[in-house]
């Protein structure tokens, strides 16, 4: 052993689609749209605190349910990164696999702080 410890640094892209939300703006105007997509996002975000209590605590109950309402918000606002690894952390979650969930919950909470600090950019493509 040389010694060295090497620090990763993981970096997860975002992908985001802006279509979803432009096209509630479009069919709502921009005051209906930009108050649906706040209250949506507000209620993503706290589906993600109330996620990310149940697993410090290490309550999996409901947290299956809880992951696939996570993915189905996510992908009504075109989140497309956070929609994909909440769906992920639910397979491994099924699966039982205790390392896989650890990690990809892991990146979950990086995906899911990065999209929800650039919804300001998604409402500001989709206008």
């Amino acid at each position: 052993m040389d010694g060295n410890i090497v620090v990763l640094r993981p970096h997860d892209r975002v992908r985001q689609d802006a279509e979803p939300v432009a096209a509630m703006y479009r069919d709502m105007g921009t005051k209906a749209a930009e108050q649906v997509v706040t209250r949506a996002l507000g209620e993503l975000a706290l589906t993600m605190s109330g996620l990310a209590q149940k697993v410090r605590a290490h309550d999996l109950t409901d947290l299956s349910r809880q992951l696939r309402r996570l993915q189905r918000m996510s992908e009504q606002l075109g989140m497309v990164s956070l929609g994909l690894v909440a769906g992920d952390v639910r397979n491994c979650l099924e699966s039982s696999d205790v390392t896989a969930f650890s990690a990809v919950w892991a990146r979950l909470l990086r995906v899911a702080e990065r999209s929800l600090a650039s919804d300001k950019d998604l409402l500001d493509q989709s206008i």
